[in-house]
């Protein structure tokens, strides 16, 4: 069971002693404490539940409720929140000292304390305190779901919702919304603000769902490919209206066609699609997106290495001369843009 489903099923009565909510998908995070918060009917002037910050808190303080006793009923509720000290980052905001205390206290816990530890991140598993939680919590981790198991959830969450999805639209939700847990949940919001009930179909994506830098980057670069240099122009004129500056927007393609060349290069040396999101992770020093490498990988298979490498240099002379102030930075991105166009795939 997905853990957002999982943690429907807590509440104030059933609430287990120690509970834990993590993961590295922000964004499913904050949903995930924002529904426990909601099962257990959490409100600041309920005196049964108190909240920390452990990024700012008095650990003194903190302990000091752990320990005691309620006073309006049999049990209370204690709520560390943003609790880092126990993942994987770097930033400490609590001692060594702090630390062995809570985790002192873990191993001989106060009955009548029902904790809750909210900690966005990884949890740093080769630590004894971690493995405490991991031995007498009910953990909730926010990790990265496979395709299937969204497709499941969210054709569930539509079904809720009186919606109901052709398969091509169902796709291009996923798609605009990068395959993210949280962004699929706020354009299924936007599509039942705009369409309450019915089928949803492409034009419903393209109409309710707003589209975000990288949607239009995307367009462009496809423009640029297929030689459709007045769309791609009246598109560069559009976001700069908007206020985009060409400097970021090189930034953004720079960036889509680096992923291309990264692609490319790894799979014409025979890695596999699962292997390459594991070889950028390493080289780039971040957690890579499977689906950005799964739409990279169909994306280049028309595009030569050469073609990649000279996009790339382009655009990095593109942006090189308009921090220099050769020309007038509208016109050099113009002129970037058509020489990519022009340039044999």
């Amino acid at each position: 069971m997905l853990a957002i489903e999982a943690i429907k099923k807590i509440n104030q009565k059933n609430l287990p002693s120690l509970t834990v909510v993590t993961g590295e998908d922000l964004g499913q995070f904050e949903l995930l404490k924002e529904q426990l918060l909601k099962q257990i009917q959490f409100n600041t002037a309920d005196l049964n539940v108190a909240l920390f910050d452990m990024k700012e808190a008095d650990y003194k303080q903190v302990e000091l409720d752990l320990v005691s006793l309620p006073f309006f009923s049999d049990e209370k509720i204690m709520i560390l929140d943003h609790f880092v000290d126990l993942t994987t980052a770097k930033k400490r905001h609590m001692t060594d000292e702090e630390l062995k205390s809570f985790e002192a206290y873990l191993e001989n816990p106060v009955e009548t304390t029902k904790l809750i530890i909210l900690a966005e991140g990884k949890l740093d598993s080769k630590r004894r305190i971690v493995k405490l939680l991991k031995r007498d919590a009910q953990v909730f981790e926010a990790s990265e779901l496979k395709e299937q198991d969204l497709r499941d959830y969210f054709n569930k969450v539509a079904q809720a919702e009186g919606l109901h999805f052709s398969p091509p639209a169902f796709d291009q939700l996923l798609l605009k919304s990068g395959f993210q847990f949280s962004e699929i949940s706020k354009n299924i919001a936007f599509l039942k603000s705009y369409k309450d009930a019915g089928e949803i179909d492409l034009k419903d994506i393209e109409d309710a769902i707003p589209k975000t830098l990288q949607d239009n980057i995307f367009d462009l670069t496809q423009f640029i490919l297929n030689q459709k240099i007045d769309e791609a122009r009246s598109l560069v004129r559009d976001l700069t209206l908007q206020g985009e500056d060409e400097i970021k927007l090189i930034a953004v393609m720079l960036g889509q066609f680096r992923i291309f060349t990264q692609v490319k290069l790894l799979a014409e040396n025979g890695r596999a699609e699962s292997q390459i999101v594991s070889d950028l992770s390493d080289y780039l020093g971040r957690k890579v997106n499977p689906y950005q490498v799964k739409f990279a990988m169909r994306d280049v298979r028309s595009l030569s290495l050469s073609f990649l490498k000279k996009a790339v240099a382009c655009l990095i002379e593109t942006d090189y001369q308009i921090k220099s102030g050769l020309y007038d930075k509208d016109y050099l991105f113009d002129l970037a843009l058509l020489k990519i166009a022009t340039t044999n795939l």
